[in-house]
């Protein structure tokens, strides 16, 4: 007799919006670091993701969305120079699509490859790399004011 190892289906995940939060930051000239409580909302913007995510029975894309929207966030708190940001999860087709909306167009280049020596500009080619990885993709909207990303429930 043998035994064949059946990988369990998971449920099917309706469509809809999973969360929307916004929150307001600092408005400062350019160049300047934001201020502390800025920087924050990135740990609240990870939790709330996770926690909703883990409600909803999708525990298995966590920790590639959590980073994903730590990333995405982190660049419009530092970048956009606007004073709100609005993190969106929901789910369409198959797909968990996460919008980081700063409310600012702007033209935003596709990642390029750091040098080994740079302390910054990897967020976007993590961003893309998870992105490839979970079947999915990434880009932007509005001009530029909304960062997007959208990773396949199917992919594990």
């Amino acid at each position: 007799m043998t035994t064949t190892a059946v990988r369990p289906r998971r449920a099917p995940h309706r469509d809809g919006d999973l969360m929307s939060s916004t929150f307001e930051i600092k408005q400062r000239p350019p160049g300047e670091l934001p201020p502390r409580e800025d920087g924050e909302q990135v740990g609240v913007m990870r939790h709330r993701t996770r926690e909703r995510l883990n409600a909803h029975g999708l525990a298995y894309v966590a920790e590639e969305a959590v980073l994903i929207v730590s990333e995405l966030v982190t660049n419009a708190i530092v970048h956009s120079g606007g004073r709100e940001i609005t993190v969106t999860l929901s789910l369409h087709d198959g797909f968990l699509r996460i919008d980081v909306h700063d409310g600012v167009p702007s033209y935003r280049t596709l990642p390029q490859a750091p040098g080994d020596t740079d302390e910054h500009g990897r967020g976007l080619v993590l961003v893309e790399s998870i992105a490839e990885d979970r079947r999915g993709t990434w880009g932007v909207a509005d001009g530029g004011a909304t960062t997007w990303c959208e990773l396949s429930l199917a992919a594990c």
